[in-house]
């Protein structure tokens, strides 16, 4: 039987019944005081707990430190962990390495699994993801990437700058996506690099209002870095294909993640409207208060349920997985931040203050909206996507061409 069979749904939630007690118990506790930032001697600790607890790297595969969770399977678990902004930190299930762990078990080789990740299964080690260029290069718009690897002896070149590299420093290595030629054909091919490597360099470290990815959003330049041929990740030009393995899932996960920060906000102005009298009355009884309640829930609720389908789809069928990843980005995005600025309405002047940990949290989810492609990038794609899809079932049968006719006739 395989890992993937033995997950009965009584083992899956026994799962998400230790994650849930882990992170209350063991990692609220420890939740760092406003301005201060989380280090690896904390995430040490934290991913050495987790691991007592038997609720470390869910989602790797067993050879590889992890217990093996199916895809389908992460939401319930991911959202008990993102109930604080260190669980996924603890569970080793945090941006960016998740998704370059996902990317490295679907395309790497043998021995690049071992080199690579092994040690980030094991939480040994930490890795970015250079992609995001400064302009002109490649942000939203994956072909105006101006990185370049040339082929030279011993292997590949690569010259060029990357912004935006979550977690780069302290990280061990980056998959890095730059521009080749396959006979002549341009393409994108990603590299596994060393981030001690000769010619790496970080320079400016962006000072974002989020805190919760260790190692900052830092530069990073690549001057004449030189790899072996075998750190080509997958195959050469297919880097463009790969990033939308990688981004799918990883799209997703954020959306599991701070889906639950968005139900710890909740929770505190729910337990501060059922003690806080105003006007004669306990705040959740008033009216206007529990709209507020209730269009949380809603939102809560929805972006649970395209979570969790999406989730299901990606297991049973990656492609259309991802294309539905970009909708649930877009609403989980945008819903979670109304989540947690209804809920900072909610207790008043404490919401805005260091007496509540709320403000932290709207800065922790804001910059989702942007990240992993902005909510109008995905709007573009989403909508090109619909009618890429409707010309489609049109072209294929007469049923299709009838209802446009009955449609015009009314």
């Amino acid at each position: 039987m395989s890992e993937y069979q033995e997950w009965t749904a009584e083992r899956v939630e026994n799962l998400r019944r230790a994650t849930r007690g882990f992170i209350r118990e063991t990692v609220i506790p420890q939740e760092l005081p406003p301005g201060e930032h989380l280090d690896d001697a904390l995430r040490a600790r934290l991913q050495r707990q987790a691991r007592e607890a038997g609720v470390f790297a869910p989602q790797v595969a067993r050879e590889f430190g992890g217990l093996g969770l199916p895809i389908e399977h992460w939401p319930q678990i991911f959202q008990e962990a993102g109930y604080s902004p260190l669980g996924a930190v603890a569970l080793n299930c945090m941006a960016p390495d998740e998704g370059n762990m996902h990317l490295l078990q679907e395309i790497a080789s043998p021995a690049q699994r071992e080199r690579f990740l092994g040690p980030l299964g094991r939480g040994e080690m930490r890795s970015c993801f250079g992609m995001t260029e400064p302009h002109p290069g490649a942000g939203s718009d994956p072909s105006s990437l101006r990185t370049t690897a040339v082929r030279v002896d011993g292997g590949w070149r690569i010259d060029g700058e990357k912004r935006f590299s979550s977690g780069a420093l302290g990280a061990g290595v980056a998959i890095v996506m730059a521009r080749t030629e396959t006979d002549g054909e341009p393409g994108a091919t990603m590299f596994l690099v060393d981030m001690d490597a000769p010619g790496v360099r970080i320079d400016d470290v962006l000072h974002t209002i989020d805190r919760a990815i260790i190692g900052g959003h830092p530069h990073v330049r690549f001057d004449g870095v030189v790899v072996a041929p075998d750190r080509v990740l997958g195959a050469v030009g297919e880097g463009f294909r790969y990033a939308q393995v990688r981004l799918g899932p990883a799209r997703l996960t954020h959306c599991m993640r701070w889906l639950g920060l968005a139900r710890r906000a909740l929770d505190i102005a729910l337990d501060r409207a059922a003690k806080r009298e105003l006007f004669g009355s306990r705040l959740n009884e008033l009216g206007l208060a529990q709209g507020l309640i209730a269009d949380a829930v809603i939102d809560i609720e929805t972006s649970a349920a395209i979570v969790e389908r999406t989730a299901r789809l990606l297991a049973d069928d990656p492609r259309a997985g991802t294309a539905l990843s970009s909708v649930a980005k877009v609403h989980c995005s945008e819903a979670i931040h109304r989540v947690v600025d209804r809920a900072i309405q909610l207790v008043g002047g404490d919401g805005v203050s260091e007496q509540l940990p709320l403000a932290g949290y709207l800065n922790e989810v804001r910059p989702f909206r942007i990240y992993d492609g902005s909510s109008e990038t995905q709007r573009w794609a989403i909508a090109r996507r619909a009618s890429r899809n409707r010309a489609r079932e049109i072209a294929a049968g007469e049923p299709e061409r009838d209802l446009l006719r009955r449609e015009g006739a009314r």
